[in-house]
């Protein structure tokens, strides 16, 4: 049955519009999707962790370049077509790997991202999230001392884009897609507008639309993209609202990585007279949800991996690892985790330092000591846990990295007006 727009929601033809609506809205609530398992891979091995003290977080960087590469691909190999979000990436490492591949639009959703981005070679960057008073001066401040960076804000009312006047950071207008955390709703064509000319109004430079349409992961693809495609038309009769008015949209920013294979596939983003940039972060990554997402024939793998050990057989059939919520992401549910190459291992409600696995097959059991190999359901935040992370090529620990962008500056403004390199050092690099 197809799906068809009706101001702004979605409705099925057929007499099962309620039950299947429902159905979509639950999956979307829920965001179960996510993989069961995943096959050993030799390149994920690290050899000495006996030097190692875990959980450890691991990164790969020739699957990290990999991932890029397979994205660029699927962009048609223009680099600039990518905004990625950094609040996956969080390394300076990682950063200058985009960087060094032609990636140098950026979005991301704390000041602290916004600053190590700036630091790491980025052109062009978006703070994604609607920041507001000392978080607003703060902006200011970075954008004062990197003049030669495209800094650029979201705002959604009057009140948002008044404060950046006098400045030089663009403007974005910020959409609501559905999603519901942010944003002016994508049905309130005359809002858009007026906030649209608000921007030019306040002497500042008018960016263009930003819709995040994160609120499809739980679906399958096909629904996903219906869905999603749905919300572009409407995204498009905003554009011509717009330019109706007598002012131009410069750029679109569609996409994180559930809706990054809708955005390609979605011909109204191509000769539009606008710059149509998607924003999936996760991909550089990955994790158990986005492998489970995008199609299989894109070619991702996981990028990074959490190292942990078997700590306890505390009972029959259940042993224990040192890879609790603080270390392995529990915000998008249980299980927080696959263990790769162990399909006979279920992770079941961690603590905050244990994690317990459900063992299915008794001989199986790994021995107290053994190490394991955690792909995270969310890697997000897991990778935003740590305070550092392993590098490893062939195997071998060729590094260890600051995770820069990790959490929030110091939050005083007045402690970091005193001291620029009191938030953030430039990335610190341990040979081994």
């Amino acid at each position: 049955m197809p799906l068809v727009r009706d101001e702004g929601e979605f409705r099925f033809y057929g007499g099962f519009a309620l039950q299947v609506r429902a159905i979509i809205e639950a999956a979307m609530a829920t965001q179960t999707l996510m993989l069961s398992e995943f096959p050993w891979d030799e390149r994920h091995r690290v050899k000495g962790i006996e030097e190692v003290l875990t959980p450890a977080l691991v990164v790969y960087p020739e699957i990290v370049a990999s991932n890029i590469a397979r994205t660029l691909h699927l962009l048609g190999g223009d680099a600039d077509r990518w905004r990625a979000h950094i609040k996956t990436a969080k390394l300076a490492y990682t950063l200058r790997m985009l960087v060094d591949r032609g990636v140098r639009n950026f979005k991301c959703a704390t000041t602290l991202e916004l600053l190590v981005a700036c630091r790491s070679g980025a052109a062009d960057v978006l703070l994604a999230f609607p920041v507001m008073g000392a978080n607003a001066r703060r902006v200011r401040e970075i954008a004062d001392q990197f003049p030669d960076i495209r800094i650029s804000v979201l705002a959604e009312n009057e009140e948002q884009v008044l404060q950046w006047q006098g400045g030089t950071v663009g403007v974005f207008v910020d959409i609501n897609p559905g999603m519901n955390r942010t944003g002016v709703e994508q049905g309130d064509g005359n809002k858009v507008v007026r906030l649209v000319h608000g921007v030019g109004q306040a002497g500042l430079e008018f960016r263009g639309l930003h819709y995040y349409d994160g609120q499809y992961g739980g679906l399958d693809e096909r629904e996903r993209t219906a869905a999603a495609h749905a919300g572009y038309d409407r995204l498009l009769e905003l554009v011509n609202e717009i330019g109706q008015s007598g002012v131009s949209v410069p750029e679109i920013i569609t996409a994180g990585t559930p809706t990054f294979p809708s955005s390609l596939t979605y011909e109204g983003f191509h000769g539009g007279g606008f710059i149509h940039r998607v924003s999936p972060g996760t991909i550089v990554y990955c994790d158990a949800t986005s492998l489970a997402q995008l199609p299989s024939e894109y070619g991702y793998a996981p990028a990074v991996l959490v190292l942990t050990r078997v700590v306890s057989h505390p009972h029959d059939g259940i042993v224990t690892c040192d890879a609790g919520h603080k270390a392995v992401s529990a915000d998008a549910g249980v299980p927080t985790c696959v263990v790769v190459g162990h399909p006979e291992l279920m992770p079941v409600k961690p603590s905050e330092e244990h994690l317990p696995l459900n063992l299915k097959e008794e001989k199986r059991r790994p021995q107290v000591g053994q190490a394991l190999y955690l792909l995270p359901r969310h890697v997000c935040p897991t990778v935003n846990n740590f305070d550092s992370a392993l590098v490893v090529r062939n195997g071998q620990i060729v590094s260890v990295e600051n995770v820069s962008a990790r959490g929030h500056e110091a939050p005083l403004l007045r402690t970091l007006e005193e001291s620029t390199t009191s938030s953030v050092t430039p990335a610190a690099t341990e040979k081994v």
